[in-house]
């Protein structure tokens, strides 16, 4: 486009501002609203009933600093009329764009609860930029934390409400080691967790005992015998340390009894309330004895 004259300069200007006073025929001296810095009185226009005022020492009027160093007081070289309209024209000055510096905004100038979720980017807060203590369990969703957010060992015993763990949630099985008891009794047997034992139901019979006239059968208590005395008598043995309810069965496996007798040794207990061994001589003899105490000992279990 052809111009007559010269071509329009193209910067930005500012927002032209209006200040007003009223003259009082002895006040020189007039403070605008807002400095205007980096101006002289050649920037603006000053009126006096509508009348443009020249600008310089020696005219009009002068612009320079208040009382508290801002640069916006117009001194004029007369005082202007009382009742005189006045008017201030400013801000027509050259403006410009200010690019902000990286790092040049501080904590202190972000007004507190600005910056919203949605002027966060994802993943650009981590760890370390979290305040021990900052989270709170208000602050996690539901079902938010699951195994893999929590590192091995991080839980022990204290962080686990009592009853909380239930047997849906055990995976696999728990070690031996992790059980307060060790071993467990059934019938006086004792076994150790994750060992195999024989538990025997009621009366554990024994292999038929052989006598040969010299060997001595060990009894253990919850055991039965079936002696065969055809060749030789026989000794059984009591054990030396019973308990209350301990008991011996002895079955006189070939009717041979009252030929090769059968002895009972007491090993230090009585038998039937007497400090003596029992001496069994009857044919197809059938017989328990149970210990009591230390002063019956060994009692017969029928009669």
């Amino acid at each position: 486009m052809a111009y007559l004259g010269e071509v329009p300069n193209p910067v930005n200007r500012g927002l032209t501002r209006k200040d007003t006073f009223t003259g009082d025929g002895s006040t020189t001296t007039f403070d605008l609203t807002t400095a205007i810095p980096n101006v002289t009185e050649n920037d603006i226009e000053v009126f006096v009933d509508n009348v443009r005022q020249e600008p310089g020492s020696s005219d009009a009027y002068t612009l320079g600093f208040d009382g508290s160093s801002n640069f916006k007081r117009i001194t004029f070289t007369a005082a202007p009329e009382a009742a005189a309209e006045i008017y201030v024209l400013s801000g027509s000055a050259q403006t410009q764009l200010l690019s902000v510096a990286d790092d040049s905004i501080t904590t202190a100038k972000i007004q507190n609860g600005a910056i919203t979720a949605d002027k966060i980017a994802d993943g650009t807060v981590i760890a370390a930029d979290i305040a021990d203590g900052a989270v709170t369990t208000a602050k996690l969703g539901a079902d938010a934390v699951d195994g893999t957010k929590i590192a091995d060992d991080a839980i022990d015993s204290e962080h686990i409400t009592d009853g909380s763990v239930d047997n849906v949630h055990l995976a696999g099985s728990i070690e031996n080691a992790k059980l307060s008891n060790s071993s467990i009794t059934i019938n006086g047997v004792s076994a150790s967790l994750g060992a195999s034992v024989t538990i025997a139901a009621g009366t554990d019979w024994q292999s038929v005992v052989v006598a040969d006239g010299s060997t001595v059968t060990s009894a253990t208590a919850g055991e039965g015998y079936f002696i065969n005395t055809t060749s030789a008598a026989h000794t059984i043995q009591l054990p030396s340390s019973p308990s209350i309810g301990d008991e011996i069965s002895i079955i006189d496996y070939a009717g041979t009894f009252d030929t090769n007798n059968l002895t009972v040794d007491r090993n230090g207990k009585n038998i039937q309330g007497s400090a003596a061994d029992l001496t069994v001589s009857t044919e197809r003899a059938g017989f328990t004895l149970v210990f009591v105490d230390d002063t019956q000992g060994w009692l017969l279990k029928d009669k």
